[in-house]
C-alpha cells in the first residue's frame, strides 16, 4: 500500500504522540521527542494539530514531523524504519515540493535523525548542513543527588510564577499563564513536571520543565532558562539537578537536552549540572 501523509485533527494527536513516545530508546540517535510536541502544546492543541504531520503505510505510523515555527520541520521516524527506501523518498518529495504543505518556499531547515536515509537522500537535492547543535546526556542509573536550593514543582495555582520567570529568561518571550495552562492540557503532560527554583531570598530566579517518555525510556529538558537578572549564582546547574533527579522520580532512563553549539555559556551550565557533551549534529537546509 502506497504511504500516505495526514495533517492529524485534534483527537488525533495522542495517537501520533503515542507513536513518538514508542520509538524512544537509549542509545538512539537525538531525534523529535513526546516532549517537543508537549512545548509546542503551549500554543494550544489546534495550531498543534496543524503543525504535525505523519506518514502512514497499511494504517501504521512510520513517521511524524513537527513544523516548529515558519521554517523547522522536526522529523523523526520508527527506528525499523530509518533505512526504509520507499519512505525516505517520499518523505523527501514531500518537503521539497511546497505546494504539499509540509514545509513553506524559501529557506528552511530539517531536523531528522542521523541515522535516517532522508538525510543522504536530501544532499542529492542541493540541501546542505546548517549550524551545528550539541546533544548533552545525562545518565539516571545511578541516584541523582538533589541540590541544595529550594525546588518547587508547579501546579496549575503556580503557572503565573513558572511563567515569569521564563519572560525573564529568554528575551522577548510572551509566555503567559494561559500558555502554561494550554501545555499543561496537552497529551504529552501527564509525563511532565515544571520546576522553579528559589534563592536564599525567596526569589524565583530559575526554570525548566522535563518531559518523560515512560519508564526506561530517555527524558528530555525543554525548555530550561535562568532569570537575567539572578545569572552567575549558580542557578541553572541547580535547576538542571534538579530536572535530572525529577526525570529520575518520572522513571526516565536519562536525561537529554540540545542547543546551539554557539551558546557556550548554556554547554556549560549543562555540564556544571552533571551532562556529557556529545558529538555535535547539524540540520538540513535548503536556501531561498
Amino acid at each position: 500500500m502506497a504511504i500516505t501523509v495526514e495533517k492529524p485533527e485534534i483527537d488525533g494527536l495522542g495517537e501520533a504522540v503515542d507513536a513518538v513516545r514508542e520509538w524512544q530508546h537509549e542509545g538512539s540517535p537525538w531525534q523529535l521527542h513526546p516532549g517537543d510536541l508537549g512545548w509546542f502544546w503551549r500554543f494550544g492543541a489546534e495550531a498543534t494539530a496543524a503543525a504535525v504531520r505523519t506518514w502512514r503505510r497499511d494504517g501504521r505510523i512510520l513517521a511524524v514531523g513537527l513544523l516548529d515555527g515558519a521554517d523547522l520541520l522536526r522529523l523523526t521516524t520508527a527506528p525499523d524504519s530509518r533505512r526504509d527506501e520507499e519512505l525516505a523518498r517520499r518523505l523527501v518529495e514531500d518537503v521539497i515540493e511546497p505546494e504539499r504543505g509540509v514545509l513553506p518556499p524559501g529557506k528552511v531547515f530539517i531536523e531528522a535523525p542521523k541515522d535516517a536515509l532522508i538525510q543522504d537522500l536530501l544532499p542529492e537535492r542541493g540541501w546542505c548542513t546548517g549550524e551545528p547543535w550539541t546533544p548533552l546526556h545525562r545518565d539516571l542509573t545511578e541516584p541523582v543527588k538533589a541540590p541544595d536550593p529550594r525546588i518547587e514543582v508547579i501546579g496549575p495555582e503556580r503557572a503565573q510564577v513558572w511563567a515569569g520567570v521564563t519572560r525573564a529568561a529568554f528575551d522577548g518571550s510572551k509566555f503567559s499563564e494561559e500558555r502554561w495552562q494550554a501545555m499543561a492540557s496537552g497529551v504529552p503532560y501527564a509525563d511532565a513536571r515544571c520546576l522553579v527554583a528559589y534563592d536564599g531570598h525567596g526569589n524565583a530566579v530559575a526554570m525548566v520543565t522535563v518531559w518523560s517518555a515512560g519508564p526506561g525510556k530517555p527524558g528530555v529538558l525543554e525548555p530550561m532558562g535562568v532569570h537575567r537578572d539572578h545569572r552567575g549564582h549558580g542557578h541553572g546547574r541547580a535547576i538542571t539537578a534538579a530536572a535530572a533527579a525529577a526525570l529520575q522520580e518520572l522513571g526516565s532512563s536519562s536525561a537529554a537536552v540540545s542547543t546551539p553549539s554557539s551558546n557556550v555559556a548554556a554547554v556549560a551550565t549543562y555540564e556544571s549540572g552533571g551532562f556529557q557533551r556529545l558529538p555535535e549534529v547539524r540540520d538540513l537546509t535548503r536556501d531561498a
